[in-house]
């Protein structure tokens, strides 16, 4: 009987645990969709950490105290950015606003374009009111702070912004410090036996996403220069704002570099058609010595990833935590590769 009541009572418990499970993974989404905020802080400062640990460790090779070192670094950083925010954010802001007031011009001019005309009969006028709508938006000053939400929104979202950087560079700090201190912890879960090659594995890789997020600044960095160079060189107005708008963009590799190129070569045919083939020829140059020259001498020390998985891994991390996702994920994927090279290949091989 009781063997009878005990299979009896199965489907029940079955039901019963899984209605748990299922109550149990709702509870962790929701609290993961809350702290999402928090968990992006925790990642970002993460990937500045393992970013600023190589200058660090170079520091440290002259007898620099690991504190002393982190903190040389953590304000040098600090010094170069506000030395770029003193200098460029004032002629940012300029050129942003002479841009949005300029705008509705400029899409005005890309709707007279033998191109767009040419698609906008095919699509039955669809591109030109879609344009002309913009630029009626944009004409309108009073319905620039609707762009982002409201007055009210701009100043939560300044202030978010300001709070989120403190909190970024507080935990950039924290990890700096205390890098060594967490490898070493995590290692004593390892076996004792494979401690040694666990340590040796979380330092390369440690080592390959710090050279390699300096590594794509540099890179994007780069870019940006250059393209301010010729963009200023001849006359295009925004330049200051395309520069800081392609770095960005090129901190994603492929993806980013050709989006910023794009987006570029668009803005200057609305202003000047022969600037914008001088910029297309300059970028189509460009991003094949980028591509084939200064990535690869660049990024030499870091883990070569696939381009097919670049491009997927950014497209991913884009999705789902925008910029900073993207920025992640390419060295995630580099992580998550050497990992694979290094101890499933090997284990494989033995079998």
């Amino acid at each position: 009987m009781p063997a009878q009541d005990l299979r009896v009572s199965n489907p029940f418990l079955i039901g019963l645990f899984g209605g748990l499970g299922v109550l149990t993974a709702l509870l962790l989404g929701g609290a993961v969709a809350t702290l999402a905020n928090v968990i992006t802080y925790i990642f970002a400062a993460m990937f500045l950490a393992l970013g600023l640990d190589p200058l660090v460790s170079t520091l440290e090779r002259f007898n620099f105290p690991r504190p002393l070192a982190v903190l040389t670094v953590v304000v040098g950083l600090l010094a170069l950015l506000g030395v770029l925010i003193w200098t460029l954010v004032p002629s940012l802001i300029t050129q942003s606003t002479r841009f949005l007031e300029t705008a509705p011009q400029l899409l005005q001019d890309i709707t007279q374009l033998p191109l767009v005309i040419r698609l906008d009969d095919q699509l039955g006028g669809a591109i030109g009111s879609a344009l002309l709508n913009a630029g009626a938006f944009l004409a309108d000053s009073a319905n620039w702070p609707t762009m982002v939400g409201g007055v009210v929104q701009v100043g939560i979202n300044l202030f978010n912004g300001v709070f989120g950087f403190i909190i970024v560079v507080v935990l950039t700090v924290f990890f700096l410090a205390s890098l060594d201190g967490l490898k070493a912890s995590l290692s004593k879960l390892v076996p004792k036996s494979k401690r040694a090659r666990y340590k040796q594995i979380s330092d390369q890789v440690a080592n390959s996403v710090g050279r390699y997020v300096i590594g794509q600044v540099s890179v994007a960095g780069l870019n940006a220069l250059f393209g301010f160079i010729v963009m200023t060189i001849l006359g295009l107005q925004f330049a200051l704002v395309l520069a800081f708008v392609v770095f960005v963009l090129a901190i994603i590799p492929l993806v980013g570099s050709v989006t910023g190129a794009a987006l570029v070569v668009i803005v200057a045919l609305a202003v000047d058609p022969t600037s914008a083939i001088v910029l297309a020829i300059y970028y189509l140059i460009y991003l094949q010595l980028e591509a084939y020259l200064i990535s690869p001498r660049v990024m030499k020390v870091a883990v070569s990833v696939p381009a097919p998985i670049v491009v997927i891994a950014a497209l991913s991390g884009g999705a789902l935590l925008g910029v900073l996702g993207a920025l992640v994920a390419i060295p995630l994927a580099a992580s998550i590769i050497f990992i694979v090279r290094e101890i499933f290949v090997p284990r494989q091989n033995k079998r």
